[in-house]
């Protein structure tokens, strides 16, 4: 049970400073701030939010095929991405320790071992004191995804223990994977993070799913982005003539256990989501579900998780 109980979550729907990491951590700290204000003890962002998910960018790349230009935007691309940790860490953990909130953050994580090519769709977590508590690298980037970002593996699947519940986070499509869910339940999540670039009205349906499946509670981050965040000067612009002028929608929203929206979808704007947080309600749902206790089937299903971590090497000291 919390200490505070019921106490106050925020998730953030904004968007990011497009291929800028010095204003991406500036405009983070702002809306950290702005949450800590309103007592949030938990603030959770979008996927990617730092420096850009790059919806509507090609990179230049078809089969067979990539373009100068379009490694180009890939190199600013790269060079905006953060290493972890790093001083772009170390000033959220600031900002952090001074709202005296857990943070949960989108970023793209530049490989800071081995060659340092590889991109990582990845979940930040940072605690009350500051600390970076570690983080959640995503599985399975999603179709095109896949030429921009490396697979994570399941050494980052963490759940972390906290005075305001169990807290863990699966990154967008992710969360369409039955096994990845199942392994964030037989961690007792509690609270249940989901920063995504989906906006559709399936994934709503998906996150009240979530929250009935797992008697959790769910905070679904998305941006709320339009044309005119990304630079003018990236290969791609030509690529934006024929999509919308707002880019994503929105769509953020907080679902309470029983699958019933706290906070329902905000479309259209930039708007940080407020509900409040009472984890008794968590029993009170698994009174007659709760899907690894008395409702699970061990003796039939079991789940095998690959906790290791995948040395991408081709040579052993």
């Amino acid at each position: 049970m919390a200490k505070d109980n019921p106490y106050k979550v925020a998730v953030v729907q904004a968007g990011s400073v497009v291929m800028d990491k010095e204003g991406g951590v500036k405009k983070t700290i702002r809306l950290i701030e702005e949450a800590g204000q309103e007592n949030a003890k938990i603030i959770v962002f979008p996927e990617a939010f730092i420096p850009a998910y790059p919806r509507g960018m090609s990179f230049g790349a078809v089969v067979g095929s990539r373009s100068d230009e379009g490694r180009e935007d890939f190199f600013r691309y790269w060079d905006n991405s953060i290493t972890v940790p790093s001083v772009e860490t170390e000033a959220i953990g600031k900002a952090a320790r001074k709202a005296k909130a857990y943070v949960v953050i989108g970023v793209i994580e530049k490989e800071n071992e081995s060659s340092q090519g590889t991109l990582y769709c990845t979940a930040l977590f940072f605690g009350p004191n500051g600390e970076l508590l570690g983080k959640h690298r995503k599985l399975k980037p999603t179709g095109s995804e896949r030429l921009i970002w490396g697979e994570g593996d399941g050494s980052t699947l963490p759940v972390f223990d906290t005075p305001y519940g169990r807290i863990g986070s699966l990154i967008c499509w992710e969360n369409y994977m039955p096994l990845a869910r199942a392994a964030m339940y037989e961690k007792g999540v509690q609270i249940y993070i989901a920063p995504t670039a989906d906006g559709r009205d399936t994934w709503f349906s998906t996150m009240r799913h979530i929250a009935v499946e797992g008697r959790c509670f769910v905070l679904s981050c998305n941006q709320y982005s339009t044309k005119d965040m990304y630079p003018e000067d990236i290969s791609s612009r030509k690529e934006f003539e024929g999509l919308p002028n707002e880019m994503t929608r929105g769509g953020s929203c907080i679902v309470n256990p029983l699958g019933e929206f706290l906070v329902e979808p905000v479309l259209g704007k930039e708007e940080i989501l407020y509900a409040d947080i009472d984890l008794g309600k968590i029993a009170e749902a698994q009174f007659d579900f709760d899907v690894v206790g008395h409702y699970a089937r061990p003796d039939v299903f079991q789940l095998v998780v690959n906790e290791q971590e995948q040395k991408n090497t081709i040579w052993k000291k």
